[in-house]
């Protein structure tokens, strides 16, 4: 008999998303607030991060968020190939965000940019680190979910599963689409 939907329980993804948001929402107003302290200080600062990076990442993590979304939609239609090549798809093109940070931390880190350059860059890596942290996890509840996804009931208990490592994911996409801007953007003139 396939598992039914847990009734009137809402997943706790939503009190942790909505945690978490806040805790980053803190995190965007003390970083704007020091950057009305330090306005050239933190421009200059951001015109030495890679904009192109930031953009590149920007459009991996978007991708990965769409596999994702496809992936479940298949589940929801009993298409248990398609749900695993969908959440496959994302973690591989989501490791591509994991390269390019790498690329960029090593080259900041090359140049003797640290967390103790100067407060836009103890904020950034900070800021990024955290997001990585988050992103890491994704990757760890998306291939969890990949390999449940071989032989569970695509229904009840797991869907809500899915659903709510799905709705993680799209919010480590949405906290870089805010971080993208806020670090890589800001104060650069057109």
């Amino acid at each position: 008999m396939p598992e039914q939907q847990p009734r009137g329980e809402v997943p706790s993804i939503w009190a942790f998303i909505t945690a978490d948001v806040l805790a980053f929402a803190l995190f965007f107003v003390l970083f704007m607030a020091e950057r009305g302290r330090q306005v050239a200080l933190f421009d200059q600062s951001s015109l030495q991060l890679d904009a192109n990076l930031g953009l590149l990442n920007t459009l991996i993590l978007i991708t990965s968020s769409w596999l994702v979304a496809l992936g479940v939609e298949a589940a929801r239609h009993g298409k248990r190939l398609a749900l695993r090549r969908w959440l496959l798809l994302a973690m591989l093109v989501g490791a591509g965000f994991a390269v390019t940070k790498f690329i960029e931390y090593s080259a900041k880190i090359g140049h003797g940019i640290t967390m103790l350059s100067n407060d836009f860059f103890m904020f950034y890596f900070a800021l990024t680190g955290i997001h990585f942290l988050h992103f890491l996890v994704g990757i760890g509840v998306l291939l969890m979910l990949w390999m449940q996804a071989r032989d569970r009931e695509l229904s009840g208990t797991f869907m809500v599963w899915l659903e709510s490592g799905g709705i993680y994911w799209h919010m480590v996409d949405l906290l870089w689409i805010v971080l993208f801007p806020m670090l890589y953007l800001l104060g650069r003139s057109a």
